[in-house]
This record gives structure tokens, C-alpha cells and sequence, in this order.
């Protein structure tokens, strides 16, 4: 390598010197290409050196050598093969230093780089290509011949093998050639498709008390059919999802089977079995809410999933001429799910609950069950059906009623956020039709909800996100005076509306019990809500929030106009931690009476939504 310092720009960067040796180091970067210079620098462990405490001269002459190499690639990297680097040391190129005889003392060093002229594609080839091959559009003639092209088209040709069965493709050679003078790089890359292969035997290991039948059930790994490595992501997929292993490895075999097979060890190490966890959120509204859970991972041997949780909400803080939630609510649940049921992607799952709502319109004791199937579509998208049954005592001001329902839930859930419980980019829509039988007590009837969200972020740190949450809702079939309450809509507070109390707006008509008319006033048959976000990251562990919130409530299951509704606006602070962002949000009503005149405040974990 030649070593010759040219200046065609400078950059100095000053780097603080070290106590022990009293070093003044410079840093000169000799490039006229701002992003060129980055590149550099981030390629640079003398450059990095600056955030290390007290280096030695030892250090400076060890990262110094190593740096030639660095800055060549990074270099290449951005299309440059003509370039020269000189790296001095007390005015000695650092290549003639051997690493143990540093000078005692550094009082310079300077980084000096001349990029020569920027390299295009001559000749871009890469042969033999499986079919429908999509090869990186930088690696083409007449496009900037970044190293990364080369590399980029050799990975793409070799998984477009593997896609079609050729698990042990692979490149076989390669040749690049730099001719300086017209400025061009030829590159020709040579592909081994090898045979196509079936997957093979599999071999368990790593489990203990997860049984090794269980295992392949859920893995569902094709043997005999033809190699796909997206097979082979599903099967790691439904293991990790089971919650039963905290590692899943499927390691391919460095020989071909007979017949054109290919063998895998599938390697796993198994989670602990048992797990609690608790959570809390508060607000000025609905007061504070506590929860826990306790969770066996492989109850009976199988990877199968139980689960128990409580929660107690609506316990009212001292706060003076807070409306409140109307009362402390009670729920106790639990729910069994038995992975791979009657084939890989579906889950049998068993649910039950018995709570008690204490709420501003109705006091409910309700217990419902039921059981169903979950299929997993892909890694975004499943869906689940269920039988259920509800039985309930609803007391109001106007009456009191027992009722049972058997109940028919369909859901159906595509999730492509990028972090679900921080996101920055992505959607997600939760869909739910719950077809109902009123068997004593209560009308037949449909329940619609629709649950949107979307998240895209702007800048190249992504700091700032805008959020949007869209919920619609209606209830079809039964009237508004025999719906369950708890399947009707309401809007206000921290899931729909913040700044506004919990609940405050429903609907209000006129029916006779048999004591005469009397006014009541309920959720209503249909809802629309919007929540509408702007996150900030202020620094990396801070962010700052401005949001506004809508809701929309009528009486009708189909809207035609004569509802009404609320909106509330404010701003909150996260804060973030490992299990997700500190939420802290202060919000005042924009319309009704006392339209900026009263301020809610909620503090929970996980974003708003």
C-alpha cells in the first residue's frame, strides 16, 4: 500500500488529550465528500478512541495500524479504488511502527486520505441466477460501484436458490477488476446452485420437560418435501410463540443426506414454567387500577399455556369534585391455550371470567366462557373463532334483569407494527363480530367493533412519530332497553376520549318498565373515536406527546346524525423503560360546558395505544 499525503479539504477534529501522557492528538481527514468523511470517521478506531478514558500510545499506534485497513474499506465502500491513505504518527507513518515500541509520548497524529476519483459499473454480472432473481438495482453498469453492490447481489442470487430448494448454494468465485483509467469496475460473480434438496431427518435436543412429540407437532417441519427456508421460519416461529422456550435453533447439517435430503438438529432451551406479573395505571378519572397474573407455560407436558390474572379498576383517589368511574370493578379470568391443535397454525383455547362493574349507569355481576380455535395465517395476521356463554344480573335506576346469552365471537387481528409496544411505523386492525342468542332476559342480536391504528415516523433518527387510532362500533338486531349494557358504547376517558370523565357520554331516551315511563340514560348502539398523536423523542430516553381525541356516540345501530360528541385535547411525556414507555398525560375537554376549564391527568406503561 502506498502512503502518500494529499490535501484536497480539511476537517479537524480536536481531541481531548490524556492526563498520564499530556497528548495533544489532531485528527485530519482529507476528503472532499461530506458523507465520505463520515464514513471515515465511523470506520476509524483511532476516531473512537475519543470516547475511551485515558488511551495509551500503545493504543493509538495499535488502532493507527489497524485503520489502513478500515478506511480502505470504507473507501470501497462508497465506490472508491483509486484512493491513498496516510496515517502519521509524531510525523512517522504508523505502518513503520511495531505495535510494542510506541513512542513514550504522542504529540500528533494525523489521518490524511485522498479518495481519487469515484468508480462506476463496467461490466456487472452474476451467473448462473435462479428464476424471477431480483438483483439489487445498484449492481448495474453505469451505477456507483460500491463494494456493498457486489456483496448485496451475491446474497441476493444465493437465497433465490435457497427459495427454490438449493439450500447449499453458495458463490463459487468472483472477479473484479479496477481499470483506473476509464474509472469503471468490472465485477463477474460466479453461483453454485448445488442440488436441490428435501428436507431431511430431524433431530430434538435441549428439552427437558417439554415432550419431544409436542415439539415436532408445533415445529411441523415438512420432511420429504422440497427445502423452503421460509418453512423453516415458520416452524422457529410457532415454537417461539408457544412462550415455552427461550431459545430455538434449527441448525442444517454440513453433509447432504442420502437420496438429496438435508438433515436438521433442531437445538432449544426451555423457558422456566411459572411467571408473575403485575401492572398499574391511574388517572384523576377513573382512579387507580391494579392487575397480576400467574402464568405455567407447559402445564400438562405439551407446551400448553394457563393462565390466571385479576384485576381490580375504578379505585377512586381523594381528588376534590372528581366525578369518578362510579364504583370499583372486579374481574377474575382465566385461560388455558394448547398449541398445534389438529394441525400446526391453530390453538385450541378455553377462556372464563367473573367480574363485577360498579359503573356510573349500571351495576353488572356477570360470568361468561367459552371455547374456540386460533389459526395463525402468518406472523401478522390470525384469526379465532369461539362458542361462548354469558349469564348476568344488570341492576339500573329503572329495573333490575337477569339474562344468558350464548354468544358466537369472531376476531380477526393483522398487527404489521414495527415495535407493538413502542411503535414507530406500521398498522394494526383488530376486527370483531359477536353474533348473540338472547336465551332468557334479553334480545337476539350482532355486535360490530373495529379497533385501527396506524404509526409513520419522519426524519432519518425517526424522532418524531405521528400516531392515529380510529374505533367504530354498533350493535345490530336487539333494541337499545334489552342490549346487555356492557355491549353498548360509550365515549370519554383515557381508551377514547381523554380530559372528559370516564363514560360521560352515552345516550339518553324514554321506556316503561311497567311503573310508568322513566328516563334512562345507557351506552349507545353505535360509537365512532379518533385519537390523534404526535410523539417527539426530546432525547433518547424522553419523548414529549401532543394529542387530540374525538368520540361519537347515537343511540341508532346504524348513525344517521343525531348523536353527539366530545373531544379533549393535551399533552403528555414518556419515558422509556424495558418493558415499555413510562405514560404520563394531562388532558382538558375542548367542547362542553366546562371546555377548558378542568384538567385530567393519566399515568400508566405502554403508550396510549
Amino acid at each position: 500500500m502506498r502512503h502518500i499525503a494529499v490535501l484536497t479539504g480539511l476537517s479537524v477534529l480536536a481531541l481531548s488529550t490524556s492526563a498520564a501522557f499530556g497528548q495533544d492528538v489532531r485528527f485530519e481527514i482529507d476528503v472532499a465528500d461530506d458523507d465520505l468523511e463520515s464514513v471515515l470517521e465511523n470506520s476509524s478506531l483511532l476516531v473512537a478512541l475519543k470516547d475511551e478514558d485515558d488511551p495509551t500510545p500503545q493504543d493509538y499506534v495499535a488502532a493507527a495500524r489497524a485503520d489502513y485497513r478500515r478506511l480502505l474499506t470504507g473507501l470501497y465502500s462508497e465506490g472508491y479504488y483509486g484512493g491513498t491513505i496516510s496515517i502519521l504518527v509524531n510525523g512517522q507513518e504508523a505502518a513503520a511502527l511495531a505495535p510494542l515500541d510506541a513512542p513514550a509520548r504522542i504529540d500528533d497524529i494525523a489521518i490524511r486520505v485522498s479518495q481519487g476519483p469515484r468508480f462506476e459499473f463496467g461490466r456487472a454480472e452474476i451467473a448462473p441466477l435462479a428464476p424471477d432473481t431480483e438483483l439489487p438495482e445498484g449492481f448495474a453498469t453505469g451505477e456507483t460501484a460500491r463494494a456493498e453492490s457486489v456483496r448485496a447481489a451475491a446474497r441476493a442470487g444465493v437465497e433465490a436458490w435457497e427459495a427454490v430448494g438449493f439450500a447449499k448454494a453458495e458463490v463459487a468465485g468472483q472477479e473484479i477488476v479496477a481499470d483506473h483509467l476509464t474509472e469503471r469496475l468490472d465485477a463477474a460473480v460466479t453461483l453454485a446452485p448445488g442440488p436441490r434438496l428435501r428436507f431431511g431427518a430431524l433431530t430434538v435436543t435441549g428439552n427437558e420437560d417439554v415432550r419431544e412429540e409436542r415439539i415436532r407437532a408445533i415445529a411441523d417441519l415438512p420432511v420429504g418435501r422440497t427445502y423452503d427456508p421460509e418453512a423453516l421460519d415458520f416452524a422457529a416461529t410457532r415454537l417461539r410463540r408457544t412462550g415455552a422456550f427461550d431459545a430455538v435453533a434449527f441448525i442444517e447439517s454440513e453433509e447432504i443426506g442420502p437420496n438429496d435430503t438435508l438433515p436438521f438438529e433442531l437445538t432449544i432451551t426451555e423457558s422456566k414454567p411459572r411467571r408473575i406479573g403485575f401492572g398499574a395505571e391511574i388517572s384523576t378519572v377513573e382512579g387507580l387500577g391494579l392487575s397480576a397474573f400467574w402464568l405455567h407455560r407447559n402445564l400438562l407436558g405439551g407446551a400448553e399455556r394457563l393462565r390466571i390474572e385479576g384485576e381490580i379498576s375504578g379505585i377512586e383517589g381523594e381528588v376534590p369534585g372528581v366525578t369518578g368511574s362510579g364504583g370499583a370493578d372486579y374481574r377474575l379470568g382465566t385461560s388455558f391455550n394448547r398449541p398445534a391443535t389438529f394441525r400446526a397454525d391453530v390453538d385450541l383455547f378455553a377462556e372464563a371470567e367473573l367480574k363485577h362493574e360498579n359503573e356510573i349507569d349500571y351495576t353488572l355481576d356477570q360470568f361468561s366462557a367459552e371455547i374456540g380455535l386460533s389459526r395463525y395465517v402468518n406472523d401478522t395476521l390470525t384469526y379465532s373463532a369461539a362458542i361462548g356463554i354469558l349469564t348476568a344480573r344488570e341492576e339500573t335506576d329503572a329495573r333490575v334483569r337477569d339474562y344468558t346469552l350464548l354468544t358466537l365471537p369472531l376476531d380477526a387481528t393483522l398487527d404489521r407494527r414495527d415495535v407493538p409496544l413502542d411503535a414507530k411505523n406500521g398498522y394494526f386492525i383488530d376486527a370483531e363480530v359477536t353474533p348473540f342468542l338472547g336465551v332468557t332476559g334479553t334480545d337476539d342480536g350482532l355486535r360490530l367493533y373495529v379497533d385501527n391504528r396506524a404509526y409513520r415516523s419522519f426524519g432519518e433518527s425517526e424522532r418524531l412519530t405521528l400516531a392515529v387510532r380510529g374505533q367504530i362500533g354498533s350493535v345490530l338486531g336487539s333494541s337499545l332497553a334489552e342490549t346487555p349494557a356492557d355491549f353498548l358504547f360509550y365515549s370519554g376517558g383515557g381508551g377514547t376520549v381523554r380530559g372528559h370523565d370516564y363514560q360521560s357520554l352515552g345516550v339518553t331516551y324514554t321506556r316503561d318498565f311497567g311503573d310508568g315511563p322513566v328516563e334512562i340514560r345507557s351506552g349507545g348502539k353505535s360509537f365512532a373515536a379518533a385519537q390523534l398523536e404526535a410523539r417527539f423523542g426530546v432525547t433518547e430516553k424522553i419523548g414529549a406527546v401532543g394529542f387530540y381525541d374525538i368520540g361519537y356516540v347515537e343511540a341508532d345501530g346504524i348513525p344517521d346524525g343525531s348523536g353527539d360528541y366530545q373531544a379533549g385535547a393535551g399533552a403528555g411525556i414518556r419515558y422509556t423503560t424495558p418493558i415499555g414507555p413510562i405514560r404520563l398525560d394531562v388532558a382538558t375537554p375542548v367542547t362542553g360546558n366546562d371546555a377548558y376549564e378542568s384538567v385530567q391527568v393519566y399515568i400508566g406503561i405502554g403508550q396510549s395505544f
